[in-house]
């Protein structure tokens, strides 16, 4: 029979970026024997479930975003008999489990791709990817002037005078979505893992896939490779894209059918506006799509309204939920992107990240929680050059958009690095340095402090999950001075946020159920958020 209740529609979910997570072997990189052993900590944490990071076979150009086999465990993280004890310890915790699937490109090293450059021009191997014939006198220059995102031209020319593909690296060539063998390849991939119990897909890229069937120039290919949120739209949210997501929905559904347990797809989608990325959560395609605009708002009252009331207007209204965020493992974290360079120090990022968090778990529809989020860490900004290991700073020098400050192992416990990340078996160390002052952060320290960051999050989902009015449903604005939101949720849930500098007087009187911070009743303090139930 299947459930009339769909789990996924308020879930709060944790990514959990494998190699960062916890090591079980010592040798600096953590893996799923790890992700296993803090399984409990994430219950107690109060989570629905938990998205992992591409753990597949992977030469490890982009940290497993350049998949050499989609369907096995790179030996650095484990193997497929570890992934099922993964699975059956989450499943007797109640954790769902979401895989990180990439459509859009695979490795260099996959298998398909070495019989691409092993074959002729125009052969079946090379339709399976995007081959073209270079311009100019001798074909020595690209087929377009498209710029790659991690930097550079978006096309790699090989031996024989072809060029091929590829919108993030070298080392990670597109697939062809028109070739139907492609298309096949993943139905057959997401089988395997539904197969194997997990419960859905983190689909990465997915307003990508197809490309513009004549590949002409773009106006402004420099804009274009900017960011992730300033696309080529020759290259993305083209309409065929639609059919994949209409294709993977009902093969989820296909298995739900068979035992009632619904499996969820939820899309990183990049496109310009809510409207457009309200076309991807259609009741027919993908379940959920991550709502990245609250990420990209500045510390601004104003702009939080804005992008809210625009989500729930535009996504809510398909018969989805928005999917909330506020960090993940591309983004720089609340705390250093809250507090820096403006307000020039850690503790005022910190209250305001704190209080942007009781704001995400207020709103009506699913969230997810980047591991570390819950601890308050920092983004480390200081990482020495010679550490680096993101494409983007190999591909462009420049340090402006790497991702590495918010990967850095997370700190369990002690005084010191490795932080109970790892033992540092034969002298390994975590694959990426632990500053100091993460002892601050670590799990062990949180756990015991009441005021701590983990407990505000512990704290809130414990609350969300007893609390009707909470998850799933609408919001409705309260009146308020400027530089302060204030919204209900339901029968006398009542949220609000001081984005001032200031004190302001709470939309409430009484002491809060919940705060970011101290918050005497009657008062609001500057950078704090609060809940209350009132018959307001």
């Amino acid at each position: 029979m299947l459930s009339k209740y769909h789990w996924w529609r308020d879930a709060v979910i944790y990514q959990v970026y494998v190699r960062s997570f916890l090591d079980s072997t010592g040798d600096g990189i953590g893996d799923l024997a790890g992700v296993r052993a803090g399984l409990p900590y994430l219950k107690k944490l109060g989570v629905d479930g938990i998205w992992l990071s591409p753990f597949y076979p992977s030469p490890q150009h982009d940290h497993g975003y350049d998949v050499a086999d989609y369907c096995g465990v790179d030996p650095l993280f484990g193997d497929l008999a570890e992934f099922d004890l993964l699975m059956a310890a989450a499943r007797r915790l109640g954790i769902k489990v979401l895989l990180d699937i990439v459509p859009n490109h695979c490795s260099s090293a996959h298998p398909w791709f070495r019989e691409a450059l092993d074959s002729a021009p125009g052969s079946p191997a090379r339709a399976r990817f995007h081959f073209a014939d270079g311009r100019g006198p001798d074909g020595g220059e690209p087929p377009n002037n498209w710029h790659a995102m991690f930097g550079g031209p978006a096309w790699s020319r090989v031996g024989d005078g072809q060029w091929y593909l590829h919108m993030f690296t070298p080392e990670q060539p597109d697939w062809n979505w028109r070739d139907p063998e492609v298309t096949a390849e993943f139905d057959r991939v997401l089988r395997f893992w539904l197969d194997r119990g997990v419960d859905g897909f983190r689909i990465d890229v997915a307003a990508g896939l197809y490309k513009h069937p004549e590949l002409p120039d773009s106006d402004d290919p420099e804009a274009d490779a900017r960011t992730r949120d300033s696309v080529n739209p020759l290259a993305w949210n083209q309409p065929e894209v639609h059919e994949v997501w209409r294709w993977w929905r009902a093969v989820c559904e296909e298995y739900t059918a068979r035992d009632g347990r619904e499996r969820l797809l939820v899309g990183e989608v990049s496109v310009p506006t809510a409207r457009e990325h309200a076309l991807y959560v259609r009741p027919d395609e993908l379940h959920q799509a991550f709502f990245f605009d609250l990420l990209g708002a500045p510390w601004d009252a104003d702009a939080f309204r804005k992008v809210v009331s625009e989500a729930m207007q535009d996504i809510a209204g398909t018969g989805s939920t928005v999917t909330w965020v506020l960090n993940n493992h591309d983004q720089v974290r609340t705390v250093t992107r809250y507090g820096e360079p403006a307000t020039g120090g850690s503790g005022l990022g910190a209250a305001r990240a704190r209080a942007a968090a009781l704001l995400m778990l207020a709103l009506p529809g699913a969230a997810y929680i980047y591991q570390g989020e819950e601890l308050g860490l920092p983004e480390v900004v200081d990482l020495p050059d010679d550490v680096l290991t993101d494409p983007i700073f190999r591909r462009t020098g420049s340090r402006a958009r790497i991702r590495d400050g918010c990967r850095v192992p997370l700190p369990w416990s002690g005084q010191a690095s490795p932080f109970g990340f790892t033992s540092g078996a034969d002298g390994a160390k975590p694959w990426l340095p632990q500053p100091e002052y993460f002892a601050e952060h670590a799990t062990d320290r949180a756990l015991a402090d009441t005021r701590s960051f983990w407990h505000l999050y512990r704290d809130g989902l414990h609350l969300r999950a007893s609390l009707p009015q909470l998850g799933e449903g609408a919001l409705n604005w309260l009146d308020t001075p400027p530089g302060v939101l204030a919204f209900t949720r339901g029968d006398g849930l009542v949220c609000a946020v001081n984005f001032g500098t200031a004190p302001t007087p709470a939309p409430v009187s009484g002491t809060p159920l919940l705060s970011s911070g101290p918050c005497p009743p009657g008062v609001l303090p500057a950078a704090t958020a609060a809940w209350w139930l009132s018959d307001l």
